[in-house]
């Protein structure tokens, strides 16, 4: 999967789903669906075959969907597009730009320090 590929927020809502329940039934998938969205069953299996197509997830022969790319390393690819595109790549840019109106707390600048640490 490239890093081109992109859900709507629907579509995310409802990989969520997936990502935490699966492996999951398509038939559990319809009755959470319609519960959640108000979906037909029709919709569901094509919202299904859609995250499928984009290699988010798989369906068995016998209807059973598993998960390909883990929910993180499908934002963090995310993130990386967002970065790439927005920000002509460069990272301290993408950061000044999320932070420019927003005042950081202690424990959220301690955090990125220790995740940046964790990296090198």
């Amino acid at each position: 999967m490239g890093y081109d590929v992109t859900i709507g927020e629907i579509e995310g809502r409802f990989a969520d789903i997936i990502w935490e329940r699966a492996p999951i039934s398509s038939t559990e998938l319809v009755k959470i669906a319609a519960q959640e969205f108000s979906w037909a069953r029709t919709t569901t299996h094509t919202v299904i075959r859609k995250l499928c197509d984009k290699g988010l997830f798989e369906r068995s022969e016998r209807g059973i969907v598993t998960v390909v790319i883990p929910r993180e390393e499908f934002y963090a690819r995310q993130g990386k597009q967002l970065v790439n595109t927005g920000y002509g790549g460069s990272l301290p840019l993408f950061v000044a730009g999320f932070v420019k109106n927003r005042r950081l707390t202690k424990q959220e600048v301690d955090e990125i320090i220790g995740l940046l640490k964790k990296t090198q």
